[in-house]
């Protein structure tokens, strides 16, 4: 019987053992994951940062790599504990798996705490998003040593089919469109529907994109997505580490303790 009951445990803690660690597999992936989305972020929507008086999406995406960093590392760890089946590994990753949850809980009603407070003032920091965006465009698009933001309005313009901050009124006002260097256009000519040489010398609907509320419209709309996707990848991380915290102390309770 004593016999049969010792089996019985090394094959309970068998299981716990690989379906530990297939989760740390499949945490360290969600970690990459999470960090090549971080990644991708800052190298391919870079240019729309320097547009932005804001440093949120900035700071969101360095948020995103620095957690995807530490779920590989702790996932990484997780593994080594489960393979060695040590419990003072298994304990170290516990409290790292518990630390990473409590920092997410905390950062959650943080940020739900400065959402509520921030609520009232929302329309007034728009206003002020669209005006910075504004005057971005109209006094820095073209002008010398300001190549980066010139890319940025145009990629801009281009990728979400939009003219100017507000409308393509907007451009009116720009220190390029104003000056010789313009020849005589009146948008940029990454405003336009087809892109063609001097295209921008028309502003009508069927040349150029005539989008209401504008580029912020649409640029406020992206932002906001990814900080919602950022919100949901950091609530299924949560949910999943639940998980590996059950694992981790039924795997840790299985386990002889370890001679001294």
């Amino acid at each position: 019987m004593g016999a049969y009951d010792e089996k019985k445990e090394t094959c309970g803690t068998i299981c716990l053992k690989y379906l530990l660690f297939t989760f740390n597999f499949l945490f360290w992936l969600a970690g990459g994951a999470v960090m090549a989305v971080g990644i991708w972020t800052l190298v391919e929507k870079s240019d729309y940062i320097s547009l932005l008086q804001s440093s949120t999406y900035a700071a969101s995406a360095y948020i995103l790599v620095l957690a995807g960093v530490i779920v590989m590392v702790t996932g990484f760890l997780g593994c080594c504990a489960t393979f060695k089946e040590q419990r003072n590994l298994l304990r170290v990753y516990f409290v790292l798996l518990l630390c990473i949850f409590l920092l997410e809980i905390l950062a959650g009603i943080l940020a739900y705490i400065y959402y509520q407070q921030c609520l009232p003032f929302c329309y007034q920091l728009n206003e002020e998003l669209k005006q910075n965006l504004k005057e971005t465009m109209v006094q820095k698009y073209k002008q010398p040593g300001e190549e980066r933001i010139t890319r940025a309005v145009d990629k801009l313009q281009q990728e979400f089919k939009c003219c100017g901050s507000n409308s393509s009124a907007d451009w009116k006002e720009s220190a390029w469109i104003l000056s010789s260097q313009s020849e005589g256009r009146i948008v940029p000519d990454s405003c336009c529907k087809t892109i063609t040489n001097h295209c921008g010398h028309r502003d009508h609907p069927s040349n150029i994109y005539k989008v209401e509320g504008g580029c912020i419209t649409k640029l406020e709309n992206f932002i906001l997505e990814h900080l919602k996707i950022i919100g949901a990848v950091g609530i299924g991380i949560a949910c999943v580490q639940i998980v590996g915290m059950v694992f981790t102390c039924c795997l840790y309770r299985s386990l002889k303790a370890e001679p001294y």
